[in-house]
């Protein structure tokens, strides 16, 4: 059996007057993340992560922050047409683990829907989807509320 492992990393600065979405899930905050997208940055390092396992580049070369079609995308809109080529080049999930890093809000109410929410975008049972939340412990600027970041790792096999 082929398989191939992909990581993704992504970050976004917190700032007022924005919505905040992790994994496609609208978080209730005084803050959202800044970005030309939504800035999810969950669903992000997903992007990055299964395209990278397939060999397909980055979320930066499909979807360039310099392109007007995608101010304001919804980044679930983005992971699905990631998923489609990835499957387009024969290569099926076989499992993702997911960290997101938020001094706060907290995320741990919000686990359930972010994860059925990830596990439908990408049309996997969810069994398949793991997303873990963590605190920077008040260290840098995660640490200090001024960002949250986010790490995913996808398993591919060649079908």
């Amino acid at each position: 059996m082929n398989l191939r492992i992909g990581e993704g990393w992504d970050v976004h600065a917190l700032v007022p007057g924005r919505r905040l979405m992790l994994g496609g899930v609208e978080i209730a905050h005084t803050h959202g993340l800044l970005g030309h997208s939504d800035a999810d940055v969950l669903l992000h390092a997903i992007t990055d992560a299964v395209l990278g396992a397939a060999g397909l580049g980055d979320i930066g070369r499909l979807f360039p922050d310099d392109d007007p079609a995608y101010r304001g995308a919804d980044s679930a809109v983005l992971l699905r047409e990631a998923m489609q080529r990835v499957r387009a080049h024969g290569w099926q999930l076989v499992n993702l683990d997911c960290t997101v890093v938020a001094q706060a809000p907290r995320l741990s109410g919000h686990m359930p829907a972010i994860v059925q929410r990830v596990a439908d975008c990408l049309s996997i049972p969810t069994a398949q989807v793991n997303v873990k939340a963590k605190t920077a412990e008040r260290l840098g600027p995660v640490g200090q509320g001024h960002s949250i970041e986010a790490r995913a790792v996808v398993l591919l096999a060649h079908v």
